[in-house]
């Protein structure tokens, strides 16, 4: 039966020869991910259980990233608690507060392989279909029935796959194109859809770049995000990780396959405008709005590539005076490799604010919070109202560039100019 490659991923994981869209089954689990804001939940949840260990603990992760360092006293409690666990079940696969955000670590650390089933306590955990693997956000409850038996039932979603074909134009990136996917289709146009990610501008991307389309699948409603792995996925792979791995692809008669034709050959930069990520303009129609604040990080853009386009845009000139430029890299190994190329130097210099690896802003954390009134441009997610702050603040999404050259300037700025 000609089947897509979410439907074989789920076929293999519950060991079935074929799966259907719209079957239910139970699936065995190849990593679980938590995190410090999600984790406690389910270490709670996983008590009142019973067991006294969790089923497997060299497939669980336990990393902290959102608020790192502990920014209050129940922080710090949270953050003691999930040690203690850790200490007690044998799990290796912990990342304290040095290591930076979840999404961007478990891949560099060689967790994520094409074909397995991937579940985190964090609605972006699709970011990781990017290397091919069924990815998918669960709650914490959820996540406790992992811990404790190593399977979730899932009804298997059916798929949209976005054909993207065209020429990406100078200062034109992936975050545009998913920005202008979402735009199309509306914040629920996928839901409970596999978006797999196809097509000629697609293949030319980097995984850094495919991992931006999977971070924001769930902002059309998304299950899950997907690109089928090719040879760029195993030179990635190659000195991260020692898994086995089976590379899966869609049939190109799946019969739950649907095909959107997305062509970006136009495609000019793209904003998200408050207050909801489906609300998105070209960035003509939008330039000038003044900002006060700039955050170039987070699970979506805080990667090398992303430092390495901003850097080039603001070496040798100034953040504006109005403007609080917060940079934040994506993890350690991405803090590292800038420091290397000179990147944080060229951001401090310019008058940005280099911070630990973290989530930082995205999440109205304890670094970067805007104030009533305010407006901030982020490369992050999400701009849900009150989501970086104040719930009287404005969020506009970008890509890096813009919000590069929109930190020099004061306002949201072109970077074609």
């Amino acid at each position: 039966m000609p089947m897509t490659m979410a439907e074989k991923i789920m076929a293999k994981a519950s060991e079935n020869r074929e799966a259907k869209a719209g079957e239910i089954v139970m699936a065995n689990i190849d990593v679980a991910m938590t995190h410090d804001l999600t984790g406690p939940l389910s270490v709670e949840s996983f008590r009142k259980i019973g067991l006294k260990n969790v089923w497997d603990p060299d497939k669980i992760v336990v990393l902290f990233d959102h608020q790192v360092p502990a920014d209050s006293l129940d922080a710090a409690a949270n953050h003691i608690m999930l040690r203690e666990f850790v200490e007690e079940q044998g799990i290796n696969n912990f990342y304290d507060v040095r290591e930076g955000v979840c999404h961007q670590v478990l891949p560099e650390k060689g967790h994520i392989v094409p074909g397995e089933v991937v579940v985190g306590t964090d609605s972006h955990t699709c970011t990781h279909g990017a290397l091919g693997a069924f990815s998918t956000g669960i709650g914490s409850t959820d996540m406790a029935m992992v811990f404790a038996t190593g399977k979730l039932w899932f009804k298997i979603p059916e798929t949209i796959k976005f054909d993207i074909q065209g020429s990406l134009k100078d200062y034109v990136y992936a975050k545009d194109v998913v920005l202008h996917i979402i735009g199309e289709i509306g914040a629920d146009g996928a839901t409970y859809k596999a978006c797999e990610f196809a097509g000629e501008t697609t293949r030319e991307m980097s995984v850094s770049e495919r991992m931006v389309l999977c971070n924001m699948a769930i902002e059309m409603g998304g299950k899950t995000g997907l690109v089928e792995p090719d040879e760029k996925t195993v030179n990635y792979l190659k000195n991260r990780t020692t898994k086995e791995y089976e590379i899966l692809k869609t049939d190109p008669d799946a019969e739950s396959l649907e095909t959107l034709e997305i062509d970006v050959n136009d495609l000019e930069p793209q904003i998200a405008c408050p207050h909801n990520v489906d609300n998105v303009k070209p960035i003509s129609e939008v330039e000038g709005t003044s900002i006060d604040q700039v955050f170039l990080g987070s699970c979506t853009n805080g990667r090398l590539e992303d430092l390495r386009t901003a850097a080039e845009i603001v070496k040798g000139h100034q953040v504006s005076d109005k403007v609080r430029m917060l940079v934040i890299p994506a993890s350690r190994e991405v803090y590292l490799q800038s420091m290397d190329e000179g990147l944080l130097r060229i951001f401090a210099e310019s008058g940005a604010l280099v911070c630990n690896p973290c989530c930082g802003p995205c999440l109205g954390g304890h670094i970067g919070l805007v104030g009533p009134g305010e407006v901030s441009l982020s490369t992050s997610n999400r701009n849900f109202q009150g989501r970086q702050g104040s719930p009287e603040a404005e969020v506009y999404l970008s890509s890096a560039a813009v919000a590069a050259s929109s930190a020099l300037k004061g306002s949201i700025t072109d970077p074609r100019e």
